[in-house]
């Protein structure tokens, strides 16, 4: 070393995750050769930082502490390929130096954190704020020292000037000269924006410079190298006694941490994913630090790449004319090269056209990124968290932080195993998988996740630790502990779905007990309501995943019958909101009851009525008890439909329940809808029946389409609607047929537009059937023209299968083939015009 520094420690003051500075202090302990190497960070990573020369060790990485009996309360250290501090770990263990974490103790960085939850809150940086912006604080305000420097000079990235002004710009013989510049200009911006920022900082400084000490008794002075943000130096730097270190650390609050490696993304080193590291771009970043020549012309590649991925046309001229402009964007701009702002201005002119859609693309895939660093299995874990390793890779299932889509077919073992482990994770609070939508596939069998692996996952794996050492014990206990602390019934009965789809024998008993307990106490029927169609629901996993589910249908009859019973009078003296929401609730006990009809007679016997327990024998959901509950639910829907007290909305839709059922005749229905809308009947209560009849989503359109009386009926009731009323009313029927699709609107207008004569059908038709010619419609003529249907006859046998020609061989089913195809093209183009 030179020899200004032969009885100092080798400072070297560092932007977090800054390519530049990463190179620069990898040339500065190549020239100083220092004996021990000391980092900023918390000292219980002294034990783990062996494991950053593992071959598994891949970046980015991170630090985590946590408390031993809080999990929850944690803090990360993240570390990429580009961290000055991780370039200088590995040049320590690659040249077999010691290296010493000298930042203040996780142990009590944790509980200061716990008494001032404002400070670092989100950031993962024990505590201390964000790691990429160790500084002071003006009005309130942490700032990033080399940020201010840079905005100074007029840049707007601090890593390109902290390439332009010190690395360019050193000197070749002198690999320290960078770090001696930083270190005067941190020590002036100190003045300016206070000593030690906030009191955190001179409790963490007292605590670096006592380790210095240590290290310089140990070694000679020269021979250490601190590696540590560049706002502290002025502070390393500071002459002050031991004994006024130590009094600012007496006193600190301590809690009992642990140590591991986990691991990080790009994405989670990025400024807007709330894990704020001090950097908008690792992408870029890492592309700087890891190009060895030309990278502008590698990063242009890559964004060809990309883009022809996405199907963009991109050619080799495209990169040429892109770097060109970069560089000489860079020129005009007083920079020594083309930075991220002069790459990402040519490539939006020069491959995007101008436009900013795919621009965003790049951003999101190169300019930050989604790597998704790796920790070998040697590093510490708790137990919860290797059982999850293990199932990982039974199941083949890799942690990824791109997010992808997972179909899963329950019939296949290694499918269903999958399931369940997501299912667990999320009754845990891990939520690695989310469920979607099936594409393609509406069956019980079939299930679609979208997985995306984030980091601070490990976390809640180690605080789900506290329920078990497994997975499926740790969801065990979870489910028992939320069912007892579960409030409304419907919560109960969803972690009973839950644990159905998590498959948890062992918990489903305890759930089960609440259940029935907490469906005794409650008399809501809104609550009953809600709560039906997730038990019932859970019914089918018997089938689908082999489950047993005889008690949840003991259950579930149980809790029916008093829907039925609650339901009348709940359902009278509702305002418009309660009754839409009742009608709601109405569909959902009709769906659930026709799958508690179906699954009924083939449960065979029950559990008797130990449901709750699991246990017990006798008759319990089956055969029998299953045959009247659709009885019984049409007969409530009867008596809901006739009753004038019932809010119009649930009377609708009972009726059009019960047609659909065939629960009712064509002139039931006409006669209902007829007392309805009667002239006696409010306005209001009539168009509120219409919509409870018709709309919803529920085909209601379609039926005014094919039934002349009934739409009759709407049609003469809102004629004699007077206009104060039709005022009033309008509201509720813009709602009702604002649903149906264009083309039945636009049908319906037409047919009433005629009128009477120019509807289709006659008196004798029923609901659903018109048939007959019609007459008086455009396109329509008053019969068949046959040389028109002939016409139409091949491509409707291509539609049906048929074959084309009937040949001799097929003689015997000409005649049914031929029946088949009169009937189509007779109903299908009947009326054609000539």
């Amino acid at each position: 070393m030179t020899g200004a520094r032969v009885r100092e420690p080798l400072l070297l003051g560092v932007r977090h995750h800054g390519p530049g500075s990463a190179r620069a202090v990898r040339a500065a302990l190549d020239a100083g050769r220092p004996d021990v190497v000391l980092v900023e960070g918390p000292p219980e990573a002294d034990a783990v930082v062996e494991l950053a020369a593992d071959e598994g060790m891949r970046p980015p990485v991170a630090l985590l502490a946590h408390v031993v009996d809080e999990p929850g309360r944690s803090a990360f250290w993240p570390l990429a390929g580009f961290s000055p501090e991780w370039v200088a770990i590995r040049w320590a263990l690659r040249h077999g130096v010691p290296v010493r974490f000298i930042d203040l103790p996780a142990a009590h960085s944790l509980a200061l954190r716990a008494e001032d939850d404002g400070e670092g809150e989100g950031e993962g940086q024990g505590g201390n704020g964000e790691r990429g912006g160790d500084g002071g604080e003006k009005e309130g305000v942490r700032v990033d020292p080399l940020g201010v420097l840079a905005e100074a000079a007029g840049y707007d990235d601090p890593e390109r000037w902290w390439e332009d002004v010190v690395e360019h710009r050193g000197t070749a013989d002198d690999a320290f000269a960078p770090f001696e510049a930083v270190g005067e200009a941190m020590g002036a911006l100190r003045e300016a924006y206070g000593d030690g920022g906030h009191v955190r900082d001179l409790v963490r400084e007292a605590h670096m410079r006592i380790q210095v000490r240590a290290a310089q008794k140990e070694f000679a002075p020269e021979r250490v190298a601190v590696v540590c943000g560049a706002w502290h130096v002025p502070a390393l730097r500071q002459r002050t006694t031991v004994a006024a270190d130590r009094a600012l650390l007496k006193g600190l609050p301590k809690v009992k941490a642990e140590m591991t490696w986990v691991p990080w993304t790009h994405r989670r080193l990025s400024r807007a994913s709330g894990y704020g590291a001090g950097i908008t771009s690792p992408g870029w970043y890492a592309h700087l630090f890891g190009a060895a020549d030309r990278p502008v012309e590698r990063w242009m590649t890559k964004v060809a790449r990309l883009l022809r991925d996405e199907d963009r046309p991109v050619s080799s001229a495209h990169v040429i004319e892109a770097v060109r402009l970069a560089d000489t964007l860079a020129a005009m701009r007083g920079r020594p090269l083309a930075g991220l702002t002069e790459t990402t201005d040519a490539v939006r002119a020069v491959m995007c056209e101008g436009s900013d859609v795919p621009l965003a693309l790049v951003h999101d895939k190169l300019v930050v990124g989604d790597v998704l660093g790796e920790v070998p299995d040697a590093a510490p874990a708790v137990p919860l968290q290797r059982d999850l390793t293990r199932l990982q890779r039974r199941l083949r299932l890799k942690p990824e932080a791109l997010e992808r889509e997972l179909e899963l077919d329950l019939r296949k073992e290694t499918d269903a195993a999958r399931s369940r482990l997501l299912h667990r994770l999320r009754l845990l609070g891990v939520a690695w998988g989310e469920p979607t939508a099936s594409r393609g596939s509406t069956g019980t069998f079939r299930e679609t996740w979208r997985l995306r692996w984030e980091p601070e996952l490990a976390v809640r794996v180690a605080e789900a630790g506290v329920w078990g050492t497994t997975v499926l014990g740790a969801a065990t206990g979870k489910a028992s502990s939320d069912a007892v602390d579960a409030g409304a019934l419907a919560d109960v009965t969803a972690l009973a779905e839950r644990c159905l789809l998590a498959d948890l024998p062992d918990a489903l008993p305890v759930v089960m007990r609440v259940l029935v307990d907490r469906a005794a106490l409650d008399t809501d029927v809104g609550h009953l309501a809600q709560a039906l169609p997730a038990l019932v629901r859970s019914l089918r996993y018997g089938d689908v995943r082999g489950t047993g589910t005889e008690a949840l249908g003991e259950v579930a009859l149980g809790l029916a019958e008093r829907v039925f019973v609650g339901l009348p009078p709940a359902c009278t003296g509702l305002d418009a909101d309660a009754a839409l929401e009742m009608r709601r609730h109405v569909d959902a006990v009709h769906q659930a009851v026709g799958l508690l009809g179906e699954f009924g007679p083939s449960s065979g016997t029950g559990t008797g009525t130990s449901a709750g327990a699991g246990a017990g024998t006798g008759t319990g959901f089956g055969a029998r008890a299953a045959e009247g509950v659709r009885a019984r639910w049409h007969s409530v829907l009867r008596a809901l439909a006739e009753r004038e007290s019932v809010a119009g909305v649930v009377r609708g839709r009972c009726v059009r329940l019960l047609l659909d059922g065939g629960e009712l005749g064509d002139e039931e229905v006409a006669r209902l809808m007829g007392l309805a809308l009667s002239r006696g009947s409010a306005p209001a209560e009539g168009a509120a029946w219409i919509e409870g009849f018709v709309g919803g989503g529920s085909g209601g359109g379609m039926l005014l389409v094919h039934d002349e009386r009934l739409l009759g009926l709407v049609d003469d009731w809102l004629c004699g609607v007077s206009e104060g009323a039709f005022t009033d009313v309008l509201p509720l029927l813009r709602r009702t047929f604002s649903a149906y699709e264009p083309g039945v609107r636009r049908t319906l207008g037409e047919l009433v537009r005629r009128g009477p004569a120019g509807r289709p059908g006659g008196a004798g038709d029923g609901i659903g059937g018109a048939g007959g010619q019609v007459e008086g419609l455009p396109g329509f003529g008053t019969a068949i023209d046959p040389t028109r249907a002939d016409a139409v006859a091949p491509v409707v046998r291509l539609l049906l299968g048929l074959p084309t020609e009937v040949g001799a061989g097929a003689e015997a089913g000409a005649e049914a083939e031929a029946e088949t195809e009169a009937d189509v093209v007779g109903n299908g183009c009947v009326g054609v015009a000539g």
